[in-house]
């Protein structure tokens, strides 16, 4: 795919992903959801990748919807009558898929099944679906500038891009309330109290701060940081830890084989591990079904 509203970028095995509307303060389209998906699609299946950073270009990370484009600016088709057994029997048909589904959700459900980490750099205003997809990422960082706001209710629209399912994962569900029913744009330091963003750094500290991050990540076994980041996101939501430990029986054996045992030699050697595990042909047999579980 040739990609307009967004930039794809990789460097020391770390994939920039910038959103790349900066005239109009990155406001989110159809067109870029359909990139986004693409591109952590893309992103998950890349050796090369190890890490993902997500950006916005110039003074904004994402201002939300585009509200510029005619009819439903959500891209949603108002002739259909959708009901909750069609979202549970018919997702994938066109008419759903095109016409109903939101397409904030789908990125956020690409980042979810993205088997390498994501870090938000968040440099300016991420608002609604700004802020949301954020949800979906491992990592958050704002800069001092970054205005952040759930601002749905405000315009009379519900949350959406999952997060009804990250947000409260993250900062709780009374402070996920709060910021929802309220819609105000929050500051960095609001965030940060929030436990939304892990710090807030200088405008012009931001990427590297995240490099870093992303850097430290890189150097692990891609396999056993594509193990973690599924199993965390799904055992944290199994109702019995017996179902973490199914996973984690399965991980630790399958990862202890390989990259286990180099990990394992460079410590009592007392040098850096040379990892050649391959998240795209070194995952045991069941990683790719067990993924597609809901």
């Amino acid at each position: 795919m040739q990609y307009q509203s967004i930039a794809y970028d990789i460097k020391d095995h770390i994939l920039t992903i910038t959103l790349n509307r900066p005239d109009q303060m990155n406001a989110f389209t159809v067109e870029m959801a359909n990139e986004l998906v693409d591109a952590f699609t893309r992103a998950s299946a890349d050796d090369e990748v190890r890490a993902v950073v997500v950006t916005g270009a110039g003074k904004a990370f994402c201002a939300g919807m585009d509200l510029s484009t005619g009819g439903n600016v959500f891209g949603l088709d108002e002739s259909l009558e959708p009901s909750l057994e069609d979202m549970h029997t018919r997702l994938d048909d066109p008419a759903i898929f095109e016409g109903v589904r939101d397409t904030g959700g789908r990125v956020s459900l690409a980042i979810y099944d993205c088997d390498k980490p994501v870090i938000a750099a968040i440099n300016g205003a991420a608002v609604g679906i700004g802020a949301t997809m954020t949800c979906a990422m491992d990592i958050r960082l704002a800069s001092e500038k970054a205005r952040i706001g759930f601002v749905f209710n405000k315009i009379g629209v519900v949350p959406e891009a999952c997060s009804s399912w990250f947000l409260p994962r993250i900062v709780g569900i009374s402070q996920a309330l709060e910021w929802c029913y309220s819609g105000d744009i929050l500051t960095a330091e609001q965030a940060l109290a929030g436990r939304l963003v892990k710090a807030v750094v200088p405008a012009e500290s931001l990427l590297d701060e995240a490099y870093k991050i992303a850097a430290r990540i890189a150097s692990h076994s891609s396999v056993a940081i594509a193990f973690t980041r599924q199993m965390m996101y799904r055992n944290a939501a199994a109702q019995h830890p017996i179902e973490a430990h199914r996973l984690d029986s399965l991980g630790m054996f399958y990862s202890s084989r390989d990259d286990g045992k180099e990990g394992v030699a460079s410590f009592l050697e007392k040098r850096a591990p040379e990892f050649k595990g391959k998240v795209s042909s070194d995952m045991p047999e069941f990683y790719r079904e067990w993924k597609k579980q809901p």
